[in-house]
């Protein structure tokens, strides 16, 4: 009961909870549901019933009606369980949409023709493009093909008399093609890339290739969907950028800060960008939309402000904003719409919606808005690293420039403050950098547990890198890329201009890397707690000062930079059968030692040469074998083992060699002059393990052929009584090697398991070998529907008969066995990793 002014006795209705204050709640756990959604193995079933009762339950939850006085607490209770049903039906409701239109088994590799668009911009690689194609119209009687298609168009074949005629395609094309398609499917390894889900996430079904037999038809240009318009003026930009530089050695940074074309940079860049940590910088990201907009707006307010008339039409001030939003908008269109773009452009929205509605709305909803807006447009976002880093990052920046600005004395108190306006040139620069430098110091702590979760390590000399690349590359190098793509018919000195400016840069980050600086703390993979430990530290040490117990954090961040690395028990070995592809590569543990046998293919073309492969990182020890031994720790290799010369086994060796010290190289290559021979009766023994080659003979003249593999054997817990746990792995070794080893050795040939000979050709597993081998699992390394058909299904059966269980990476992904005396534990990693989107061994 209460009195008003007039003395009258009134009723105070019970205070309700607001019902905005539940929708923050909502919001976050929306993207908690998102998350868990991809966490699942199976979709759920109905998934609208999921949203349905998820927004019911919110609408209960921000009733401003009141029945009790508890229920106001339980009100966020069921705010967050209704979002949390709600994103979770969300997710699973587009990934139903987006699994339903797939490619029929019966119609992988099959000869399709189909009629379509060219909807993105195409990805030159060495011998041809990539592109996406949207299909139209399905020409081939009966044939059912995805909407959306992954294709590769080669201008040459493996030789280089081999030239297609038809010119490649360009974005906005109407083209009619023969392809030849196959499901998704990616290479499933421990802390690698996974393909498939990159593939759902851009609603690519089926990916292929397009035959030139028979010949492709061009069918004219098209203008829908409209964002092939974009790309067609991206194309154009990036030609005009490449014809301009071309023979300049960082064209390739200039295009990718215009267009978002990352493609045009080189791996070598790429390496330095990585061992400074502006890997970011190269991206069209938040803070180059931001500036992109504000430019636009100052100079929009600056000019409108001259013609007084039109002001009474239009406030300078909202053309400002919309000219600025609109400007934002296009700049992420021309990016590609990137994660980071995406949420600098929603943000910079909704802050434009409130200025033009005069409402006040905090940094925090701004960011969480921006938040549920990519999830509604790209669920599968959560997945990719560059969704944490950016909204950590802004999210860390938004929290101290808070807590700064809240810091400073306001000027209408008395005349103890200074306005802005009234400080001296030299004491706003300094501001400036010291909020600069603050902002810097609140990124580099909100990812530095995300950069040791995704890759297992951080450049020390980034901050200094990144405190004179950022304002470099924000305010100078991309305005004038930008400025360079609008003037390029007026004006083609300019990206010369920006060239030579940003050479010294590079040089800079050049020596950062290469030089004394360039150290690098790395870490084995981190479990999940060393993580959150570390991210309570970040959030203690961004606290306002005065806050006691901050040294604390600094003891939290100590168990995520001193993970030890996973350890194999003395007489064990750990065997792991990278998938690869098409090739071969094998990392073998011990207690204190580690040898990798092959090193997986080259995915260029079979004329490049390893080291050209690895300097473009188009080979398996730069995206699979050296990511992994990071994760696992692994810095140095006792010992590297290539059979032969055979790109498939070799095509990662220069990566390896230039990733990790390499104490030995043994090979079946004479001329690699800087390792040694493998030859029958080498033999060592680690850590209660022995390694032995049992090909090939001391007077076989070597030439690195197939027939001349390193074929080595790995004996666990061998006594006087038990022959122990044996491990074969036999390069690609033929039918008349293995006749040869069964006439001098036969028993010497018996083991456990097993690297089928020749991923499985019948060049290779006579019935003969298979007997005397006689092992409990055979192991074939293969690509997904590989053009030679490997592993046959008739050296399957053969083994299979032989009552051994055959495991194959195309199937099974990566393969990791751990092989104690008397046991063997094996993790099929395709099973283990399993996802809702991964189609399982149904093939």
């Amino acid at each position: 009961m209460t009195e008003d002014k007039n003395g009258e006795t009134k009723t105070r209705a019970a205070n309700p909870l607001p019902p905005m204050r539940c929708f923050p709640v909502f919001l976050l756990a929306f993207a908690l549901g998102v998350c868990l959604l991809q966490t699942r193995t199976d979709l759920p079933q109905a998934a609208w019933i999921w949203i349905l009762a998820g927004l019911c339950g919110f609408l209960v939850a921000a009733s401003p009606v009141r029945v009790r006085a508890f229920f106001r607490a339980g009100a966020f209770l069921l705010a967050f369980c209704a979002g949390i049903m709600t994103g979770y039906g969300w997710a699973a409701w587009r990934a139903e949409s987006r699994l339903a239109d797939a490619l029929p088994a019966t119609w992988e590799g099959e000869d399709v023709r189909v009629a379509g668009v060219v909807v993105s911009l195409p990805a030159r690689f060495d011998r041809g493009v990539r592109f996406v194609f949207q299909v139209e119209a399905v020409l081939t009687p009966e044939a059912q093909v995805p909407a959306r298609l992954w294709l590769n168009f080669y201008t040459r074949g493996w030789r280089e008399r081999d030239i297609n005629p038809y010119p490649p395609p360009r974005a906005g094309e109407r083209h009619e093609f023969t392809v030849r398609l196959k499901r998704p499917h990616g290479r499933m390894n421990p802390h690698g890339m996974d393909y498939e889900v990159w593939l759902l996430e851009r609603n690519l079904r089926a990916t292929g290739y397009v035959r030139n037999d028979p010949a492709p038809v061009f069918r004219g240009m098209s203008a829908w969907p409209p964002m092939t318009v974009v790309h067609r003026l991206r194309e154009t930009a990036r030609d005009h950028f490449l014809q301009t530089l071309e023979g300049k050695p960082y064209g390739g940074i200039l295009t990718a800060l215009a267009i978002g074309d990352q493609d045009s940079i080189p791996r070598a860049q790429w390496n330095v960008f990585n061992r400074t940590g502006t890997t970011h910088l190269m991206s069209i990201s938040g803070l180059h939309v931001t500036l992109v907009a504000m430019l636009t707006g100052w100079l929009l307010n600056g000019l409108w402000r001259r013609l007084p008339r039109l002001c009474l039409l239009l406030p300078a001030q909202r053309l400002a904003i919309l000219g600025g939003a609109l400007a934002a908008v296009c700049y992420a269109l021309l990016s590609g719409l990137n994660v980071p773009a995406q949420r600098a452009t929603l943000m910079l929205l909704f802050v434009a919606i409130a200025l033009l509605l005069e409402r006040r709305i905090g940094l925090g909803r701004i960011l969480l808005l921006a938040l549920i807006g990519v999830l509604l447009f790209d669920p599968w976002a959560v997945l990719a690293s560059g969704f944490w880093l950016s909204f950590c990052t802004v999210a860390a920046i938004c929290w101290v420039g808070l807590h700064a600005w809240r810091g400073k004395p306001s000027s209408t108190e008395g005349n103890t403050g200074k306005s802005w306006e009234k400080k001296p040139l030299r004491q706003r620069l300094g501001d400036w950098i010291v909020a600069f430098a603050r902002a810097q110091w609140a990124a580099m702590l909100a990812t530095l547990p995300l950069l040791f979760f995704f890759f297992q390590r951080f450049p020390l000399n980034s901050p200094l890198a990144n405190l004179l690349a950022i304002p470099w590359i924000s305010f100078v190098i991309t305005p004038l890329c930008l400025l360079g793509a609008l003037l390029s018919g007026i004006f083609p000195p300019l990206l010369e201009w920006t060239h030579l400016l940003l050479t010294p840069l590079m040089a800079l980050l050049k020596y950062f890397a290469d030089g004394p600086l360039g150290f690098t703390w790395q870490a084995p993979a981190p479990s999940l707690w060393r993580v959150a430990l570390a991210g309570c530290g970040v959030l203690l040490l961004l606290m306002p000062r005065g806050l006691p117990g901050k040294g604390a954090a600094l003891v939290m961040f100590l168990p995520l930079l001193f993970t030890p690395a996973p350890q194999v028990a003395p007489g064990n070995i750990r065997l792991s059968v990278l998938d690869v592809g098409q090739g071969q590569a094998a990392l073998l543990e011990t207690a204190q030692h580690r040898l990798l046998y092959d090193a997986g293919p080259g995915y260029g073309p079979v004329a490049a040469d390893s080291q050209a492969q690895a300097e473009e990182g188009r080979d398996a020890g730069t995206q699979i074998i050296l990511p992994y031994l990071a994760a696992r720790g692994i810095a140095k290799l006792d010992a590297l083992v290539v059979s032969h010369r055979d790109n498939d086994h070799s095509g990662g060796m220069a990566a390896v060699r230039a990733g990790v010290k390499v104490e030995k190289l043994i090979s079946s290559v004479p001329e690699w002059t800087e390792g040694e021979l493998c030859r029958q009766g080498q033999n060592w023994e680690w850590d209660g393990v022995r390694f032995e080659f049992l090909y090939p003979p001391p007077g076989k003249i070597l030439k690195g052929e197939n027939g001349d593999s390193c074929l080595l054997k790995v004996t666990v817990g061998a006594t006087p009584t038990s022959p122990g746990q044996r491990i074969l792995l036999t390069g690609d070794l033929y039918a008349r090697e293995e006749r040869r080893m069964l006439a001098e050795f036969p028993a010497s040939l018996a083991s456990d398991v097993i690297l089928v000979p020749h991923h499985g050709s019948r060049t290779s597993s006579t019935p003969p070998f298979v007997a005397a081998v006689n092992p409990r699992w055979a192991i074939a390394s293969t690509g997904y529907r590989n053009r030679f058909g490997h592993p046959r299904s008739d050296v399957v059966e053969r083994y299979v008969r032989q009552g051994a269980g055959f495991l194959r990476t195309d199937r099974d992904g990566a393969l990791i066995l751990v092989i104690a005396p008397g046991h063997i534990d094996i993790r099929r990693w395709r099973q283990e990793a399993r996802r809702y989107w991964h189609f399982g061994d149904t093939w």
